[in-house]
């Protein structure tokens, strides 16, 4: 069982109303990246809690190591041939139940995977989508960058020199309570990218926050403006954001 050190009293928000839930958030923010099936398990566990009402409202925010995420839908020539294959180029592949089509992720991404009862925060699944990509935007605007929406395709794109996704976006609401959630490519390694068709796009471009302004960009302040811009859009309540901690799991 995944047994993270951030599940301490010390690392928890605010919890003052035990029996409004809906009033406190739990960040957990891990400092080095952590393997996708370790984070899968973690956020089922922590989605449970919150379905049964024994935990509050939790973000979790970490880098991944090397994966590519498949979602429900998407077609096997996205990004392979062997609908039976375990890796594309090196590379792990995990089929997820989430909306959206395969992306790629990996170390310099920020990915931030919310845990929220909905109904508290917005009014339906289109909304709450919609501020998510509304709270990247913001953050991107923040470090100069002009993000915008494209119809009907979740995500945030950028234009120049070329149109290019920047931000994906891909959720699952069961029981009432959001998992997945997004993924904002800050200063990574782009290339697997091209071993895909990512989120089903032909031709689709993909690109960077340092691609965008030509030089590396820091992780940890872009954590703290895409939290920032989170805590505001879905109605978030922490009283002081935590320091990034490892990520353990039990022998």
């Amino acid at each position: 069982m995944t047994t993270p050190a951030a599940l301490s009293k010390s690392h928890v928000a605010d919890q003052s109303n035990i029996h409004g839930f809906h009033t406190s958030t739990e960040l957990l923010w891990f400092s080095s990246p952590v393997r996708y099936a370790d984070a899968w398990n973690l956020q089922m566990r922590l989605h449970h809690e919150r379905v049964m009402n024994s935990r509050p409202d939790t973000i979790l925010i970490l880098e991944h190591q090397p994966v590519y995420t498949v979602g429900r839908r998407t077609p096997v020539s996205d990004w392979g041939d062997d609908p039976t294959a375990t890796h594309v180029d090196g590379i792990e592949i995990h089929h997820v139940n989430r909306g959206g089509a395969v992306t790629y992720h990996g170390p310099g991404q920020l990915v931030v995977y919310p845990i929220l009862r909905l109904t508290d925060h917005v009014r339906g699944v289109r909304a709450y989508v919609a501020q998510l990509e509304e709270a990247v935007i913001q953050c991107l605007r923040q470090n100069g960058i002009a993000g915008h929406r494209q119809a009907k395709t979740p995500g945030v794109w950028v234009t120049g020199p070329k149109e290019a996704k920047i931000a994906s976006i891909g959720i699952r609401v069961d029981r009432g309570v959001t998992m997945h959630g997004l993924a904002l490519n800050v200063e990574m390694d782009l290339s697997p990218f091209r071993g895909i068709t990512p989120c089903g796009l032909q031709g689709s471009h993909i690109t960077s926050m340092a691609k965008i302004v030509g030089q590396p960009v820091s992780l940890l302040a872009v954590t703290h403006s895409l939290l920032d811009q989170l805590k505001q859009t879905l109605a978030l309540r922490w009283t002081k954001t935590p320091a990034p901690i490892e990520f353990h799991t039990a022998a």
